[in-house]
C-alpha cells in the first residue's frame, strides 16, 4: 500500500480494498478506518471507525446510528448482526456485524455506513490508520 487516505467514493472504495488486502497479507488482528474529523450533525465531538477483522466489522454506534446501520443492512443481506454490547459506562454501543461477502462488497459497505449511517458529506475523508 502506497496510500493511506482518501476523499472521493471512487478512491475511499480503493483505498478500503487495498487496506483489506493488505490486511490479509500481512495476517494482522484487524485494521482500523477513521474519517477526520466528526460527522457534520454530531452530537459528540467523537470520531467513528470501523474495524475489520477476518469476517467481523466492529464500529460504535449512538442509537440513532445503530438504527440507519440495521436498515442499511438490508441491502447488505449477506452481512448480519452478530453481536451488540451496551456497557454501563458508555452510552452507545458496540456492533460487531459478520461479511460474509468479497472484499469489494465490503469496501462497499464500509462506505456506505461512513455516509448513509454516520452522516459524512460525499467528499470526506478517511485514513486506514492500522492495517
Amino acid at each position: 500500500m502506497t496510500r493511506f487516505d482518501a476523499n472521493s467514493p471512487h478512491a475511499r472504495r480503493e483505498l478500503f480494498g487495498a487496506t483489506i488486502e493488505a490486511h490479509r497479507e500481512r495476517g494482522s488482528e484487524f485494521l482500523t478506518l477513521e474519517p477526520d474529523t466528526t460527522p457534520p450533525d454530531a452530537d459528540e465531538e467523537l470520531v467513528p471507525w470501523i474495524q475489520f477483522g477476518g469476517t467481523t466489522v466492529a464500529m460504535d454506534c449512538t442509537d440513532a446510528e445503530l438504527d440507519r446501520v440495521k436498515t442499511l443492512l438490508d441491502d447488505y443481506p449477506e452481512f448480519r448482526i452478530e453481536d451488540l454490547e451496551r456497557p454501563e459506562e458508555a452510552e452507545g454501543t458496540h456492533v460487531r456485524i459478520t461479511a460474509r461477502s468479497d472484499d469489494q462488497r465490503v469496501a462497499d459497505f464500509f462506505e456506505a455506513v461512513f455516509q448513509r449511517a454516520f452522516g459524512y458529506p460525499e467528499d470526506y475523508r478517511v485514513w486506514a490508520v492500522t492495517i
